[in-house]
């Protein structure tokens, strides 16, 4: 037998483009739509995780962000 070489983790980085699906199915909470380059792309989080970590605070500041960047434009 031929060991296994474990090879170190590399950071991924994708944007998430045109969201076109939403699902929320046994405690997992999808986003699907089209990355940087027009491939499908599925995002997968824990809902009960998502829930903790995003509430009206980040919702608010999200909205002031995008309103900063569509004024910009």
């Amino acid at each position: 037998m031929t060991p296994i070489e474990l090879q170190e983790a590399k950071e991924l980085h994708k944007s998430l483009h045109e969201i076109n699906t939403f699902q929320c199915v046994d405690n997992e909470l999808y986003l699907r739509g089209k990355d940087e380059w027009g491939k499908d792309l599925t995002i997968c989080f824990d809902a009960f995780n998502f829930l903790e970590w995003i509430d009206k605070e980040q919702i608010e500041y999200i909205k002031e962000q995008t309103i900063k960047y569509i004024q910009k434009k």
